[in-house]
C-alpha cells in the first residue's frame, strides 16, 4: 500500500513538473498579464466627459490642435470627472529623472521633494532616479502611494552626451522593468520644480510639452534641425509645433517607441559625425512631426519664470530651476 501511494505521488510530481515545463511560472510574465490587464480592460474616458475645446474671449492659448489632439491648459480640464474616473480605474504612473556630476547636489533634490508633494496627488508613483553617484542621492521623505527606485548610470564625457544617450537608457530601463511596473510614465529634466498640482489631466497615449519661448510662433520661425543629412532634419515650412524635451510621456509602450526611435536615430547620426542642433530635443521633435502627440501640455506645465506672463498663463504647474551651466557643466 505504501509502494502505492509513492508510486501515485511520483505520478503527480512527474505531471506537475512536465506543466511548468510547458508552462514556467515568471515574475515577467505575471507583470507582462498585469499590464495587459491593467490599461486594454479599462472602460475609454471619452475626451468631451472631462475636456472644454470651447474658446473664451478671456483666453489667447489654441485648445485643440489640427489633427484634434486636446492641448490642456488651466481650466479646460475638469478635475472631479477624472479623480473619479481614475479612483474606480487606477493605474500607476512613472517619472524618470537623471542627474550627474554636479547636477545631483544643485537640482536633484528640490526637484524630488517638489514632485513628491505635486506630482500625481493621490496617485500610485514610482519615481526612477538615474545618477551616476549613489552616495549623493538626497533624503526624501515620500507621500504614500509613492516609491522611489535609484540606478546607476556612467557618466559621459560632455554633457551632450548625457542629454542624447537618455534616450537609449530611457528606453532599455522601460523595455527591461518599467513596462511592467507602471501604465503611464513621464520623463523630465531634473532642473526643474514643481509649483502646483500637476494630475490626472496631464495622461494620454503619448504626450508632449509646448516650449516656453516657441509655442506663438509659427513651425518656419522655430530651431528645428535644418541640416539635411540628419536623421533630425525638419524642412523649412513643415512642422506643426516646437516640443522641450524637457517634457514628455505617454503610456509605457508608446514612450518605449518614442525613446527607441530617437536613441536610434541620434546613434545613426552620430555614426555619420552628426550633432542635431538641440540633440535630443531635435530628434523628439522630428518623432514628434512624424508620429503627431495624442495629447500637449500647455507652456504652463513648463515655465520659465524669466519669461513675461501673457494672460493664456494662468496657474503655473513647473517651472525652470535656475540654469547655472557655466557652473556646472565644467563639474560634470
Amino acid at each position: 500500500m505504501r509502494y502505492k501511494v509513492l508510486i501515485l505521488l511520483l505520478l503527480v510530481l512527474m505531471s506537475l513538473y512536465a506543466q511548468y515545463r510547458e508552462y514556467p511560472f515568471s515574475l515577467k510574465k505575471l507583470q507582462m498579464t498585469y499590464q495587459c490587464w491593467s490599461l486594454k480592460n479599462q472602460p475609454e474616458l471619452q475626451l468631451s466627459d472631462w475636456f472644454n475645446a470651447t474658446m473664451d474671449s478671456t483666453r489667447m492659448g489654441l485648445r485643440a490642435t489640427n489633427w484634434s489632439a486636446p492641448i490642456v491648459w488651466t481650466g479646460t480640464y475638469n478635475e472631479l470627472v477624472l479623480a473619479n474616473y481614475y479612483e474606480k480605474h487606477p493605474v500607476a504612473v512613472g517619472l524618470i529623472v537623471f542627474a550627474v556630476g554636479s547636477y545631483i547636489w544643485y537640482y536633484l533634490g528640490r526637484f524630488l521633494e517638489s514632485a513628491n508633494m505635486f506630482f500625481m496627488v493621490n496617485q500610485k508613483v514610482i519615481i526612477y532616479v538615474m545618477l551616476d553617484d549613489f552616495s549623493s542621492m538626497p533624503w526624501i521623505d515620500l507621500s504614500r502611494h509613492r516609491t522611489l527606485k535609484i540606478f546607476r548610470v556612467k557618466q559621459e564625457r560632455r554633457w551632450q552626451d548625457i542629454s542624447m544617450m537618455r534616450m537609449k537608457i530611457i528606453s532599455e530601463h522601460i523595455a527591461d522593468h518599467i513596462q511592467y511596473e507602471v501604465d503611464y510614465v513621464f520623463c523630465m529634466d531634473v532642473d526643474q520644480i514643481f509649483k502646483a498640482k500637476y494630475g490626472l489631466e496631464t495622461l494620454g497615449d503619448s504626450v508632449a510639452q509646448l516650449h516656453t519661448y516657441w509655442y506663438k510662433e509659427s513651425p518656419n520661425k522655430v530651431p528645428y534641425e535644418r541640416n539635411e543629412a540628419s536623421e533630425a532634419y525638419i524642412a523649412v515650412g513643415e512642422g506643426d509645433f516646437y516640443y522641450h524635451a524637457a517634457v514628455f510621456g505617454g503610456t509605457t509602450t508608446q514612450v518605449l517607441k518614442i525613446t527607441q526611435d530617437c536613441a536610434r536615430a541620434i546613434m545613426k547620426d552620430k555614426k555619420n559625425n552628426i550633432e542635431a542642433v538641440w540633440h535630443d530635443e531635435s530628434h523628439l521633435n522630428k518623432y514628434f512631426f512624424l508620429h503627431r502627440p495624442t495629447k500637449l501640455l500647455s507652456p504652463e506645465y513648463c515655465w520659465d519664470l524669466g519669461q513675461n506672463k501673457t494672460p493664456d498663463i494662468k496657474s503655473v504647474k513647473l517651472i525652470w530651476n535656475y540654469k547655472n551651466y557655466n557652473l556646472l557643466r565644467r563639474h560634470l
